[in-house]
C-alpha cells in the first residue's frame, strides 16, 4: 500500500497552493487542479447513485467500476505525463452503454431530469461529467492532455444518460419529458 496518512492538514496549502502527484506545486486554482477536483466531484455525486434506494445490482456494479476509473483519471490528471485510462475502458463503457441502450426505445422527445430520485442524481452525475469534460478540454489547449481523459468522460456522460433513463423507467416514475407546445409561441 501506498503513502499512509496519518494527519489529514499540512498548512502547505495554506497560501493558494496544492501539491501535485510528481511532487510539483501549482495554484489551487489552476487547470490542472480543476479538471482532476471536478473528476472528484463527479466520483462522489455516483456515490449518490449507488447510496438511492432502489438502484438494482447490475448498476451498482457498473458505477462502482466506473469509480475505481475516475479514481484513475483523477490521478492520471493530477500526474503529469501519467497514463491510467486506457482504450480498453472506453470500449467497455461503450458496451455497457450498448447493453443498457439496447432495451430502451427510441428517443422521439427531449428528457428533463427526474423520474426518481436515483434517476435524478444520475443526470445530475451526467452534468459533472459534462463539466469534467469540459475542464478537460480547457487543460489540453495549455498542458499535454492525453485523449483517452476526454474520451472516457464523453463516452461516460453518454452512459450516465442511458442509465438515468433506466432508473426512471424500473422505478415506475418513468421518464419527464420536455413538453415544447405547453404554451404558446410568438
Amino acid at each position: 500500500m501506498g503513502n499512509r496518512l496519518s494527519k489529514i492538514y499540512t498548512r502547505t496549502g495554506d497560501d493558494g497552493s496544492t501539491g501535485l502527484g510528481d511532487g510539483s506545486r501549482t495554484g489551487k486554482d489552476s487547470l490542472r487542479v480543476n479538471a482532476y477536483g471536478t473528476v472528484d466531484e463527479l466520483n462522489s455525486t455516483l456515490g449518490m447513485v449507488i447510496a438511492s434506494e432502489g438502484v438494482a445490482d447490475d448498476i451498482r456494479e457498473v458505477l462502482a467500476q466506473v469509480q475505481h476509473e475516475l479514481f484513475d483519471l483523477g490521478g492520471e490528471l493530477c500526474i503529469p505525463g501519467m497514463a491510467m485510462v486506457q482504450g480498453k475502458d472506453i470500449d467497455r463503457l461503450e458496451n455497457v452503454l450498448d447493453a443498457f441502450n439496447a432495451d430502451l426505445p427510441a428517443l422521439k422527445d427531449f428528457i428533463l431530469p427526474g423520474g426518481g430520485m436515483a434517476a435524478a442524481t444520475c443526470h445530475l452525475a451526467r452534468t459533472v461529467c459534462r463539466r469534467a469534460e469540459r475542464d478537460v478540454v480547457a487543460l489540453g489547449r495549455v498542458e499535454d492532455v492525453r485523449p483517452e481523459a476526454q474520451r472516457y468522460l464523453n463516452r461516460l456522460s453518454d452512459l450516465l444518460f442511458v442509465l438515468a433513463r433506466v432508473l426512471a423507467r424500473r422505478s415506475g416514475h418513468g421518464e419527464v419529458l420536455w413538453q415544447h407546445e405547453r404554451r404558446p409561441r410568438g
